[in-house]
């Protein structure tokens, strides 16, 4: 994971100082990207250790279309809680659009399913440049409270020096929060990749990931909010030397979205045995409190 810390010391070095909408500031950067092969493993961050229940959870969750968080609370995820309604539903939420983007044919509303059209295309076209999934949706996004930060992302199969195809995926991503967010979205589209892989029978490539507005959270100038403070974190991190990255290996059983989906009403135990990380060895946790 050398571009993640590449990626931190350049905001690091480079970042200017910005307020925003949550009241702590950061030091902000433009235009960040980079690649990863995933010939070379998982990259799940190991600088630190991050939860692959979460980023398992979230993304079968995103998957299934729906903007309720019950399934997020079900296996103990609770970094949604504070986006969603006292109803327990986040509209703004990846998986609802992608699943359900809102658009009209004929005079009538209706809804478009980005992913399984993507996936039916994968199949029959895989070398089509129109493999693209969207949860921006500017009605919903000019006035949610957390519009999409994860805007766009695109699959791309080319071949390889061996003739072979592989599958690639580019993620453009408008808000970065690079101790925080980053490590999940990096590993999170990871693993989509891996998924739809899966499903096409086409080798996983690169996983791209362009980054709009990369920043740190950081104490005010005067000490204030030091609670919300990511640099000595992050710091830290850049002190520990990578370790390998993991396998994931995805259960034979899971053939469509169909199986995906089935899987939301099993226990945490089963529905992670059908996605086994192998040598995952992180450096130990580090603390970062959210800026909301």
């Amino acid at each position: 994971m050398k571009v993640y810390l590449d990626t931190v010391r350049e905001v690091l070095e480079t970042g200017t100082r910005r307020e925003n909408r949550t009241g702590v500031d950061s030091l902000s950067s433009f235009n960040i990207n980079y690649e990863i092969d995933l010939a070379a493993g998982f990259p799940l961050l190991t600088t630190k250790a991050i939860s692959w229940k979460n980023i398992v959870v979230e993304n079968l969750w995103f998957l299934s279309g729906d903007p309720d968080i019950g399934l997020l609370r079900k296996h103990g995820c609770r970094f949604w809680d504070p986006w969603a309604d006292e109803n327990g539903l986040v509209p703004s939420a990846y998986g609802n659009f992608w699943r359900r983007f809102p658009v009209h044919e004929n005079g009538e509303a209706t809804f478009n399913d980005q992913i399984a059209w993507v996936l039916s295309e994968l199949k029959r076209n895989p070398l089509s440049r129109r493999l693209l999934v969207t949860a921006w949706a500017p009605g919903n996004a000019q006035r949610s409270q957390l519009p999409p930060c994860h805007a766009l992302f695109a699959l791309n199969v080319q071949n390889d020096r061996d003739g072979a195809p592989r599958l690639n995926l580019h993620l453009t991503q408008r808000s970065c929060d690079i101790a925080l967010g980053i490590p999940y979205n990096i590993a999170g589209y990871a693993l989509l990749l891996e998924l739809f892989s899966h499903f096409s029978g086409i080798r996983p490539g690169i996983f791209a990931h362009t980054l709009i507005d990369s920043h740190i959270y950081t104490a005010k100038p005067d000490g204030s909010m030091a609670e919300y403070d990511h640099v000595p974190g992050l710091r830290e991190q850049l002190k520990r030397a990578p370790r390998p990255l993991p396998r994931l290996t995805i259960s034979p059983e899971l053939r469509s979205l169909d199986d995906v989906e089935a899987l939301l009403s099993e226990d945490t135990e089963t529905l992670l045995s059908h996605f086994r990380l192998e040598g995952y060895d992180p450096h130990p946790a580090i603390p970062f409190k959210v800026a909301v």
